[in-house]
């Protein structure tokens, strides 16, 4: 088993695919051509999705959106491992993973400018919506995993969070329940060195975050966050063993953020550039490109026309969400329970007057 291989204490990390482009043969997925040309498709589009986001939101057409370039393999590695009936239980970050399981990107746009229209996925999809307060996600995922067993569907669900959730009481509970009840869980932390302005280094004293595990007694594996095919493996295996009612595992995903924590924040005052320098060596995306040129799968040409392509996909997306109708004041009030309170039916009726008198 790679947890036993890579075991936290034992200081490795799991690595499959090299800068080079080059891969630890004993290692290798071994994954067909389609599939790889699906992976490398899914994270072109994320990274150009993303950075429309970004430009949208400086433009006043988008609220505040928390930047995932750099984490496109922490996402999708572990997206391609997962099957329909296993659950995404996502925080904020995790665009590539909703993309490659086929959420629509003009309803993650949606959502973002502030329609929660947004989080109405496609009719069949496990998948939860976006949990901005940290670390609040973990039990709910971990809820679903219990239901899923008691009801004794082969189901796994996998929950991702930051390095800064690990130090919310969440985390702590959601993963000692997990690790008592042997729940179905992969519990995937994008250790992303900073959050917000906190560095890893400020969050735990532990020499890995995967480490962390081992008290709740179940396994935990660090990985390569910038290896897409690491990140397959680790997560594949994971699953398994979450199906075949063997518990849960803990990956840590050492990747790093290679924008600002949200469109909000400033990360240039407290990072320096050299450590932005040193990290976008190790780009997730250009290091799988390497490997599928050198496999005979990719060219110059392929490349241009695949950008093409999904830069046209992304406007259209855009033009979609943006068209969509806005919700209104009354919106508010309608679908915050699904019973209205006396309280709030009054304060509706109390609107409409006051618009009625302003009309």
């Amino acid at each position: 088993m790679l947890t036993d291989d890579y075991h936290p204490l034992k200081g490795k990390r799991l690595e499959v695919l090299k800068a080079d482009g080059s891969v630890v043969k004993e290692l290798d997925p071994k994954l067909d051509d389609a599939t790889l040309l699906s992976i490398y498709r899914t994270m072109v589009l994320t990274r150009l999705a993303d950075d429309k986001a970004v430009k949208l939101q400086r433009q006043g057409r988008l609220g505040a959106y928390p930047p995932t370039k750099g984490q496109e393999a922490s996402q999708i590695g572990p997206a391609v491992a997962m099957e329909k009936d296993d659950w995404t239980v996502w925080a904020f970050r995790e665009l590539g993973n909703l993309i490659h399981r086929g959420v629509p990107l003009w309803r993650l746009y949606l959502y973002w400018m502030g329609n929660e229209e947004g989080s109405n996925y496609v009719e069949g999809q496990r998948i939860t919506p976006s949990a901005v307060p940290v670390g609040s996600q973990i039990p709910h995922s971990v809820g679903i995993a219990y239901a899923a067993r008691s009801r004794k569907e082969r189901t796994a669900v996998v929950c991702y969070f930051g390095d800064g959730g690990t130090s919310e009481g969440e985390f702590h509970e959601g993963l000692n329940f997990a690790g008592v009840w042997k729940t179905p869980n992969v519990f995937i932390c994008q250790n992303n060195q900073w959050a917000i302005s906190v560095p890893r280094s400020r969050q735990t004293a532990a020499d890995t975050i995967a480490q962390k595990a081992i008290a709740y007694g179940f396994p935990g594996i660090q990985v390569d966050g910038n290896d897409v095919l690491a990140m397959y493996i680790a997560t594949n295996e994971a699953l398994e063993r979450a199906r075949n009612g063997e518990g849960p595992t803990l990956i840590e995903s050492y990747t790093y953020r290679m924008g600002d924590h949200t469109t909000s924040d400033d990360a240039t005052r407290y990072r320096l550039e050299k450590e932005l320098e040193e990290w976008a060596q190790k780009d997730p995306i250009k290091r799988f490109r390497t490997y599928l040129v050198n496999r005979g799968l990719w060219d110059d040409a392929k490349e241009t026309a695949l950008n093409e392509e999904l830069a046209a996909f992304v406007e259209e997306a855009v033009k979609k969400a943006e068209a969509y109708p806005r919700p209104t004041l009354e919106d508010t009030f309608k679908f915050t329970y699904e019973k209205m309170p006396e309280e709030l039916e009054e304060q509706l009726a109390a609107l409409r007057d006051d618009l009625g008198k302003e009309g």
